[in-house]
């Protein structure tokens, strides 16, 4: 009964997320059906199972939340994401209108700029961009897709994305895990999907099919599409409204400087200047009796994304009609996402406290292929019923994330060959047709599933499985680089 009980306390948080109900409602719902389901005491376990892994999500994960969620904010605000946008197009030209597209999305992606924010300047840039070229309007999300949340949210070594953070605690890891397996995934996702996109234009020219009718985009965000993507990203939607844009854009060098802030600071902290340090004194009860590996990532992160922000307000202080408007509405934005994540670990940390769980986490580690297989499959089939790569990793990790570890100690296989495996799989199939940033970026794009989502499918999806295959044949065969 306790496995019914899990199977059927998962099938209603699917169905009722999927249906655009608040996680935060649906997932100690869920839980609680779960433990009762299970024979188990429901109130203890919403109160001392649940609270507690939720909460000990937000204290780890709110400071990242909340700088990316200003960095995000001051970036829009400031005209830097337009300006960065718009001089890798007009460098690159119509004739090269999908490469710039995807370029513009996957630079102000890895540099830290939240998927959801970036959509609503790439979208009417790549409108005007695709009607110039006379490309089908249908492929835009694909193209955006491609450059925004695939190999820049996973794959690619040093990313701030939350997506690539969450397995730095389990693993002792840095961003910048596996930087020459992140690298070669990176690589492929990207040839692929463009050479897909390539192949799509060019049947599109042949059977005489232009852009298509204009539409004004971009389109406005309903609620319940708010929450569908409050569970997949780091930016509550509804704070873009919110606070001033600049009336001018800045020079392009101005704008790309926070991004390149971003990476060489983590780099330079995550590398060079915190592992210099002297941590010991973590191991005090004071301290939480922790290890510099346990949060030295997270801290390389959160000085990345403080320098970043800081930079951002200096270089368009003047810009920036009102900074405390810009900077409410990015602390803001990260309310929500936060809690939605934080409450589908709480539902995960009930689910790994019952009795039959055990069964589970047997079966799941268990799997034919050793450790990389079985996390491969693990982090494929949450992100894929959630619907979400972050949900998706902090729940199986949360529940798994040790026995991983002593897995890859028993098999001899580097940590952070398990960090990039973990992140690349969580970022595969969390991206089918229920994914809030799928959803997302088809309403804002005045686009629907029919029309655009085989050839998103293709450039998100199939690209990633690829690249995911060969990194496990050489984690397998060549181990970590």
């Amino acid at each position: 009964m306790g496995l019914i009980g899990i199977l059927v306390a998962l099938a209603l948080l699917i169905w009722f997320a999927y249906r655009g109900w608040s996680v935060l409602l649906v997932a100690p719902v869920a839980a609680l059906a779960a433990a009762l389901l299970a024979g188990e005491p429901v109130l203890p376990h919403w109160t001392q199972t649940f609270m507690p892994g939720a909460a000990r999500f937000v204290a780890q994960w709110f400071p990242i939340f909340l700088l990316g969620g200003l960095f995000g904010k001051l970036m829009d605000d400031s005209g830097s994401i337009a300006s960065i946008a718009n001089f890798l197009t007009s460098r690159l030209g119509t004739k090269r209108t999908i490469l710039s597209v995807v370029l513009a999305s996957a630079i102000v992606t890895y540099g830290g700029v939240s998927v959801f924010v970036a959509f609503f300047v790439l979208v009417p840039m790549a409108q005007r961009m695709f009607e110039a070229a006379d490309i089908p309007r249908r492929l835009m999300p694909a193209t955006i897709g491609l450059g925004a949340f695939t190999f820049t949210m996973t794959a690619l070594p040093g990313t701030p994305s939350v997506n690539n953070a969450i397995p730095m605690p389990y693993f002792g890891t840095t961003t910048f895990a596996a930087p020459g397996i992140g690298i070669i995934a990176s690589l492929i996702t990207l040839a692929f999907g463009l050479w897909w996109l390539a192949r799509a234009e060019a049947a599109a020219r042949r059977a005489g099919e232009g852009f298509g009718a204009i539409v004004e985009t971009p389109a406005p965000i309903d609620e319940k599409l708010r929450e569908r993507a409050s569970a997949s990203g780091e930016f509550d939607p509804a704070e873009l409204e919110h606070g001033q844009r600049a009336d001018a854009e800045p020079p392009f060098i101005a704008a790309a400087m926070p991004l390149v802030v971003v990476i060489v600071v983590n780099f330079l902290m995550a590398l060079v200047v915190l592992p210099r340090l002297d941590f010991a004194y973590l191991a005090e009860p004071q301290w939480g009796g922790t290890s510099f590996a346990a949060v030295g990532g997270v801290w390389s992160v959160i000085v990345a994304l403080a320098a970043a922000n800081l930079t951002v307000i200096l270089l368009n202080f003047r810009r920036l009609p009102n900074i405390r408007q810009s900077l409410d509405a990015g602390a803001n934005s990260a309310a929500l996402p936060m809690l939605t994540i934080a409450s589908l670990v709480g539902f995960g940390a009930v689910v790994a406290a019952l009795p039959a769980f055990t069964a589970v986490r047997d079966a799941v580690l268990s799997i034919p292929g050793g450790p990389l297989i079985s996390l491969t499959v693990a982090m494929n089939t949450l992100a894929a019923l959630t619907g979400t790569a972050s949900g998706g990793s902090a729940i199986a990790l949360a529940a798994l994330g040790d026995h991983f570890l002593a897995l890859a100690s028993t098999y001899g296989i580097d940590p952070a060959l398990m960090h990039r495996i973990t992140v690349i799989s969580a970022g595969t199939l969390d991206a089918l047709p229920h994914n809030g940033t799928v959803l997302m970026l088809l309403q804002i794009s005045r686009l629907t599933h029919a029309e655009s989502y085989k050839d998103m499918s293709m450039t998100v999806i199939v690209g990633v499985v690829i690249s995911l295959i060969v990194v496990l044949l050489l984690g397998t065969y060549v181990g970590s680089f």
